[in-house]
């Protein structure tokens, strides 16, 4: 077993409200290793049918988004973990800060931020022929304003540990259909990098994990016979996967590893 150095230190987690998403399963992955948790959430509310939120597919992953965070808050009192929950909008400057005044006047610190937070456009208005502004504007709003701004925060008041980890995508460099979404996270890919030279002399990392395919709850069965053969590994990634990844990036032996986008996709999108 890895002893990653991370109990007692303070992690804040972004988007954590779906119970199979990569959120809940890295918070549930840091406690395991003695980590105090800050975890904030932000309701996402699409239309679903009820009736097929029973199996993976777009009812169930939008169902879960709708939701609150009492799932992982029971997990984490079964497993006696110091811990603090919000409901909050990172894309607004104003509840940026009042999450970190939550989280210090708790715990007095936070060593590691996760920013996992996004969003996208389920109406299909993404592509070049259909995208409109507010398509633009809602996306960037979350996935790279809120994300600096989270940032940002943490670098103002970060102590003598500091570990930053942004959530991309395989696909962010060519996402046709998605393309604010993909272009979203391809900025948030170069923040990584223009971030972690700037921080470095703080002793601040600054890493990206990209995933593949991952089952979150939305790839339903007809989808994943679909891209499992763009797997060269043969399979869907699982947000373990992704979890133990950021936990690497957390850690002390990563003390030296920045401004790097790490895919964890199986060979997808290489």
């Amino acid at each position: 077993m890895v002893d990653y150095g991370l109990k007692g230190r303070v992690a804040l987690i972004t988007g954590v409200n779906n119970p199979q998403g990569i959120g809940a399963t890295t918070a549930l992955a840091f406690a395991r290793e003695g980590t105090k948790l800050v975890l904030v959430y932000k309701k996402v509310n699409r239309p679903f049918d009820k009736d097929r939120t029973d199996k993976n597919g777009a009812d169930r992953y939008y169902a879960a988004n709708a939701g609150d965070a009492e799932y992982l808050e029971n997990r984490l009192r079964e497993m006696k973990t110091e811990y603090l929950i919000l409901e909050s909008d990172i894309s607004d400057e104003d509840n940026v800060k009042a999450i970190y005044e939550s989280a210090y006047g708790r715990f007095g610190r936070v060593d590691i931020l996760v920013n996992n937070a996004a969003t996208d456009d389920e109406t299909g208005c993404d592509t070049i022929e259909a995208v409109t502004q507010k398509v633009i504007d809602d996306t960037f709003a979350v996935n790279v304003r809120g994300s600096i701004m989270m940032t940002s925060e943490f670098v103002k008041h970060c102590g003598d540990y500091g570990r930053i980890v942004n959530i991309s995508t395989d696909a962010a460099q060519v996402f046709a259909g998605q393309i604010t979404y993909g272009a979203s996270k391809a900025t948030l890919e170069a923040l990584t990098r223009s971030i972690a030279l700037e921080v470095a002399k703080y002793g601040i990392t600054v890493n990206c994990v990209a995933p593949g395919p991952t089952q979150t709850g939305w790839i339903d069965e007809d989808f994943e016979k679909v891209v499992t053969p763009l797997i060269p590994m043969g399979k869907l990634i699982r947000p373990q996967d992704i979890a133990e990844t950021i936990l690497f990036l957390a850690s002390e032996q990563a003390r030296m590893l920045t401004g790097q986008v790490i895919r964890v996709s199986g060979g997808k999108a290489l």
